[in-house]
C-alpha cells in the first residue's frame, strides 16, 4: 500500500525522498504539515549530488518521525530500526549511493520509480514488524 501511494506522488512530480515521506504521512498519519514535508526535498537525487539515495533518506525520516518523541539520544529503538532499514536497502542494491543505484534501476520513462518501490516495500516491512 505504501508503494502505491509513493508511486502516485512520484508520478505527480515529487522526488524520491518527498514521495516516500508524503505517502507515509498519509498512510501512517504522521501529522506533518506542508512545511514539514518540505524538509526532505533536498535529499532527492542523492542529496542533489548522487550520494545517499533520497528514497532511503525519506524512509529514515519516516522511521524517525514515528519513533522519536523528544530526541534521538532518548530513543533506544531508533538506532536498530535505522540500521535495519539501511542494511536491508544496501542488501537489495549493494550500495546506498544514488549514483551507483541509478545504473541498476533507472528507466528513462519512469526514472527512479523502481528504487522508490523497493524502498517503500522495505520501509513498510520494517514499520509493520
Amino acid at each position: 500500500m505504501l508503494k502505491e501511494k509513493a508511486e502516485s506522488y512520484y508520478l505527480s512530480g515529487y522526488n524520491c525522498a518527498e514521495c516516500i515521506l508524503r505517502a507515509a504521512n498519509d498512510l501512517y498519519v504522521l501529522g506533518l504539515d506542508e512545511n514539514a514535508l518540505h524538509l526532505v526535498s533536498g535529499f532527492g537525487g542523492g542529496m542533489q549530488v548522487g550520494d545517499a539515495c533520497g528514497a532511503l533518506c525519506g524512509s529514515i525520516s519516516v522511521i524517525s518521525r514515528q519513533l522519536v518523541k523528544t530526541k534521538a539520544h532518548d530513543t533506544a529503538s531508533l538506532q536498530p530500526m535505522i540500521q535495519k532499514m539501511v542494511s536491508d536497502f544496501e542488501t537489495q542494491f549493494h550500495t546506498i549511493r544514488c549514483r551507483e543505484i541509478k545504473p541498476q534501476c533507472f528507466d528513462p520513462d519512469t526514472r527512479c520509480l523502481k528504487t522508490v518501490h523497493i524502498a517503500a516495500d522495505i520501509l513498510e516491512k520494517i514499520i509493520t514488524q
